[in-house]
């Protein structure tokens, strides 16, 4: 027999928790801390790398600067929690068994499936094989070594997002040798108010970005991309930041999933079709009062403790309780130097109120670095980590209690 089985003894209830980012670690240490004195629980997280990926650095990252090397097996360790590194290539969702490296099988009573998302290099021609993506650590230290490479020359990066519009300005900062071409389909800062989304463009054009609104790629050369409009553009490195999509693992398991992929959740998380399986995270299609929650880790660590918090209820003979989660900011750094922090109503709508310059700095870079020690500190008082905007009106959703 090929595969290693890797079975529980009968008496212990086996929680695999699928992916180790924001939310999926905020599930493991969440649950490992409130069930490590319980005899008959045992939780095993299973990730790709022992190094923790902060997604919220890696413009960071693909621009050369260094990071902390903050490991995840380090951080459970106390916890009762067992650290298994791995892909996770197959689930079963009727057989209730995950594979590993395709040769262990995982036995799970309870699954928590994390597995977030990356970005999307099929839709368009020529991604795949002629872009840089910033999906990984390993995906941002190859653009850096290009754009460490380049005497002169332009970067395009493709997507006005928050992540295309952190990475051009992180890109002009630190290279102004390089042309720095920002296309998308929207004006950055779109969903900002007028005085924020002014401040980001006249940041932008500081920096020496060059913004390209109203534009949608249809092709990626290896020395070009093409719009729409038929105007090639030159490039020495292309940056794709365009949309993400998430792993086919769940569709191919038999979970009900949405037009994304996405796991479609009850009002506490589990699976529509699995109940033994909760979503978090960018894995999840979670339906607030708003409509679907999109993936940010503001949210995405709130989801992790919850499912936590419902297993933990669901182990002690309780009812789950519904997730409720409100959006509260939006914080852009714009280089090192300078940010931009637009505050939201619950369903991410701008209000009025935004922080700009050294302010905006001192608090994106507070939330940036705030993933880490909030884990430490749930290590000690799981309490600490289940305290987060609800949302109020915003977010109740009809039939829901």
């Amino acid at each position: 027999m090929s595969a290693q089985q890797e079975t529980g003894t009968a008496t212990a209830h086996h929680v695999v928790i699928l992916g180790a980012g924001y939310a999926g670690m905020a599930a493991a240490v969440q649950l490992a801390a409130r069930v490590q004195r319980r005899p008959g629980v045992r939780v095993t997280v299973v990730n790709a790398q022992e190094r923790f990926t902060e997604r919220m650095r890696l413009h960071m990252t693909a621009t050369g600067q260094p990071l902390a090397e903050l490991s995840i097996p380090e951080l459970l360790e106390g916890t009762g929690a067992r650290f298994l590194r791995g892909w996770v290539t197959a689930v079963d969702a009727d057989a209730r068994t995950v594979r590993v490296d395709d040769d262990r099988v995982l036995h799970y009573d309870t699954l928590v499936y994390g597995l977030g998302g990356v970005a999307d290099t099929s839709a368009v021609p020529g991604v795949e094989d002629h872009a840089y993506t910033l999906s990984s650590t390993q995906d941002a230290e190859l653009l850096a070594d290009r754009l460490a490479r380049l005497d002169s020359g332009t970067v395009v990066v493709a997507g006005s997002g928050l992540t295309g519009v952190e990475s051009a300005a992180e890109i002009a900062e630190r290279y102004p040798r390089l042309n720095v071409v920002l296309l998308g389909r929207q004006e950055p800062g779109a969903t900002m108010n007028p005085r924020a989304r002014a401040y980001l463009r006249a940041a932008l054009d500081r920096l020496g970005v060059r913004v390209r609104a109203g534009v949608e790629v249809v092709k990626v050369l290896p020395d070009a991309v093409e719009p729409a409009d038929g105007e090639s553009i030159a490039a020495d490195a292309v940056l794709w930041t365009s949309g993400t999509r998430v792993s086919p693992l769940a569709a191919a398991a038999g979970l009900a999933v949405d037009e994304r992929g996405r796991i479609v959740t009850d009002a506490t998380l589990r699976s529509v079709s699995h109940p033994e399986v909760y979503a978090i995270g960018d894995a999840a299609a979670i339906r607030q009062g708003y409509g679907v929650m999109h993936g940010t880790c503001q949210g995405g660590m709130p989801t992790g403790v919850h499912a936590a918090l419902s297993i933990d209820r669901v182990l002690k003979g309780k009812q789950p309780k519904p997730f409720r989660f409100g959006y509260y900011h939006t914080p852009v750094s714009l280089g090192r130097g300078d940010a931009v922090v637009q505050f939201t109503r619950p369903d991410d709508s701008p209000r009025r109120i935004c922080l700009t310059g050294r302010t905006a700095v001192r608090y994106k870079e507070t939330v940036t670095a705030s993933p880490w020690p909030t884990y430490g500190r749930m290590k000690k008082m799981p309490a600490s980590g289940a305290f987060w905007p609800r949302g109020g009106r915003f977010t109740r959703v009809r039939g829901a209690r």
